[in-house]
């Protein structure tokens, strides 16, 4: 059984191959040198010549504020490029698990969005990734897997706790924001489960760790964690930081639908964040 991680370079597929060969899978990882995944012709390639059991799909346009004057080079490699992998997928009849976001919902809920909810996203960057999700869904109705994902950190790559860990170094007060909620979300815990997922009855999944706090909810705990006092955080609003793209205001994913797959939620937020600490402190000051 062999699985293929594409966006292999980034810091969730490389958190699935860890796992992958943690628990001694055979995989083979795909970085943007390796793959175009824009390219139909060499996606289709790629798969025929690999022949895996399950594609990872990690892969995407993650540039949210550039993807408002960018839409159609966002929705080439979040949307387009997506179908191509269905595609490839239906050919050589293997699984295809894709990661997706909370971006695709308004933001404007005021309890956890649940799997089934009917998205309406308000940014380039959500319409693209939706686009996506409706190729997986459509081409691969037996063997297609969405999980939407949020507010991730993790030591593999750029994100809000290593930029926290970094101003808490340098800055005396940080003003973050106070008034978006949603679910801070290790890296690691997520390539868990994206892991185990296979098998599981197909369609759309929500990997977000479990809990809610804000932007200033984790800055704080991240100040604290550093030994540090959290009370150097103030908050501010998001008109503080206007943004091409609006930030939703509400990103709280429910997870319901993992008892389908006997497995349950993620861990709560506060208990991920001191685990993958130490692993972000050294990458943060490397």
């Amino acid at each position: 059984m062999t699985w293929v991680v594409t966006g292999a370079g980034g810091m969730l597929g490389r958190e699935v191959l860890a796992r992958l060969g943690d628990e001694a899978v055979e995989a083979v990882g795909l970085t943007r040198r390796d793959l175009d995944v824009t390219d139909r012709g060499a996606v289709l390639a790629a798969l025929r010549g690999l022949r895996p059991s399950v594609v990872v799909n990690c892969a995407a346009w993650t540039a949210v504020d550039d993807a408002e004057s960018r839409e159609p080079d966002a929705l080439a490699v979040n949307g387009t490029a997506v179908r191509h992998l269905a595609e490839a997928c239906a050919l050589v009849g293997c699984a295809l698990v894709h990661v997706s976001t909370d971006y695709v919902f308004d933001g404007h809920a005021r309890v956890p969005y649940a799997e089934g909810a009917v998205p309406g996203p308000r940014t380039a960057y959500g319409r693209t990734k939706l686009a996506g999700e409706r190729a997986v869904l459509e081409i691969l109705p037996e063997r297609g897997y969405v999980v939407r994902t949020a507010w991730l950190y993790g030591a593999g790559g750029a994100n809000f706790v290593r930029t926290m860990i970094r101003l808490a170094a340098s800055r005396k007060v940080v003003g973050v924001v106070d008034d978006q909620l949603g679910q801070p979300t290790w890296s690691a815990d997520v390539a868990g489960r994206l892991v185990r997922l296979v098998g599981a009855p197909p369609g759309v999944y929500h990997a977000t760790n479990s809990g809610e706090g804000t932007w200033y909810d984790l800055a704080r705990e991240t100040f604290r964690l550093l030994g540090t006092d959290p009370a150097r955080v103030r908050p501010v609003t998001s008109a503080s930081y206007p943004r091409p793209a609006p930030r939703p205001a509400y990103s709280v994913l429910g997870h319901a639908r993992w008892r389908e797959a006997d497995l349950p939620p993620l861990r709560d937020w506060r208990e991920a964040l001191p685990r993958a600490f130490p692993a972000l402190r050294a990458a943060a000051s490397g």
